[in-house]
């Protein structure tokens, strides 16, 4: 029976998995591969938690300029290419 889980033979059986399929030789990279994605995935955690800190006194919480609308642009017709002039 199961009591938390996963018990030592579990683990021994998923090792014996992973080396069939991966082999004895592709195995150190594979290991040394998902160190790297794991320290990547790491730093880039952190950069994310950083840039969500609340802002510096830098910014100026007045009201935001209003920007002139823009024209809609012109329909164009399906009647052929536009003409030279």
């Amino acid at each position: 029976m199961l009591r938390n889980g996963l018990e030592p033979w579990h683990l021994l059986i998923v090792a014996l998995v992973v080396i069939l399929l991966f082999g004895s030789k592709r195995l150190p990279d594979t290991a040394r591969a998902l160190g790297k994605s794991l320290r990547i995935l790491k730093s880039e955690a952190k950069a994310m938690a950083s840039d969500d800190a609340p802002p510096s006194a830098t910014f100026t919480t007045g009201p935001q300029p209003r920007r002139a609308p823009e024209p809609p642009p012109h329909p164009r017709t399906e009647s052929g290419p536009d003409p030279v002039r």
